[in-house]
């Protein structure tokens, strides 16, 4: 993950600032019931944020049946994600265009590094018991350290639920704070809180708060996993909890949704969201990403229908 920003050291556990937060659950439905329709943009422009949002693509496989043959495909599209005719169309042939990292198991890190040698594409892992966060802590720190011994340079956790759920905040503050230890200077560390399994907007706001003190890279919406995952609702409080600790601290945090998102449109609201609640900092891969497999091929397919003004099949937008 390359960054110019300062990273995040994280802040003491400050129990009167979360106990503090307050949500108002109508107000975050109504301004996200109007973002995509106020914030549009068209032709070129649109073309522009989607080759962003292109780049900000975390490109993910995390499948039980994963192989080193899928990861090795995965690594070629994440290295040439549209089509060289195409870039030459835009005329961007001579840009090093490419996602920003690719996303899999600890299992495969080593074949995603193997896959992406030459490059500046970082391996992502997820860890610590993803997706569920149930197993012991001592097999979720040793995933993480895995992961980093293997290659990877960014390392997905996921918490545990039951913390928030039971407002145990210095528990949640505390294991935090371990896996950002184990990841040092080697990884830059990404939280992922699981939105859809916590109870109220008011515990993802906390929970984005505690993350953010002990440490973490980015806050990260979902697995992918859950019934429900990421959601622009979701996504306000996150950020404005991103921005709140900005202000108070002076350090930026990244944001990650994850889970759902397949469709060039939700990119755009996504984007927009970032631009208005955070600034273009947040349009960048440095701040933002998306965790998707399937949003990279929309993706392509939109800028093909921009230069040609139809759309291709999606077999001829092959994933690798």
């Amino acid at each position: 993950m390359a960054t110019h920003n300062k990273r995040n050291s994280g802040t003491p556990l400050d129990l009167e600032w979360v106990y503090d937060a307050r949500v108002n659950r109508s107000a975050v439905e109504r301004r996200t019931a109007t973002l995509a329709g106020r914030r549009t943009v068209k032709k070129e422009w649109q073309a522009a944020w989607l080759l962003r949002a292109l780049t900000c693509i975390d490109l993910t496989t995390l499948a039980g049946d994963d192989t080193p043959g899928r990861v090795k495909r995965l690594c070629a599209k994440a290295k040439q994600p549209i089509r060289r005719d195409m870039l030459a169309a835009l005329g961007i042939a001579d840009q090093n265009i490419t996602v920003a990292a690719v996303c899999v198991y600890p299992n495969r890190v080593r074949d995603a590094v193997e896959a992406l040698q030459g490059t500046s594409i970082p391996v992502a892992s997820v860890a610590t018991g993803f997706p569920a966060g149930q197993t012991p802590l001592t097999q979720r720190v040793a995933e993480i350290e895995q992961a980093i011994e293997y290659g990877a340079k960014e390392i997905d956790v996921v918490i545990s639920r039951t913390q928030v759920l039971t407002g145990d905040w210095k528990g949640l503050y505390n294991e935090i704070r371990l896996f950002r230890e184990v990841c040092g200077d080697g990884a830059h560390m990404k939280t992922i809180l699981a939105t859809g399994d916590l109870g109220t907007l008011k515990q993802i706001y906390q929970a984005s708060l505690v993350a953010m003190m002990a440490g973490s890279d980015f806050i990260k919406t979902s697995t992918g996993k859950e019934s429900v995952n990421a959601t622009l609702e979701y996504s306000l409080v996150m950020t404005r909890a991103i921005r709140e600790y900005q202000q108070r601290t002076g350090i930026k945090v990244g944001f990650k949704p994850a889970g759902g998102i397949s469709k060039a449109k939700q990119a755009l609201a996504w984007q927009a969201l970032m631009k208005e609640e955070l600034g273009v900092e947040w349009l960048m891969p440095d701040l933002f990403r998306f965790g998707a497999s399937s949003l990279l091929t929309d993706l392509e397919r939109q800028l093909y229908h921009y230069l040609t003004g139809h759309y291709a099949a999606r077999h001829h937008m092959p994933m690798g």
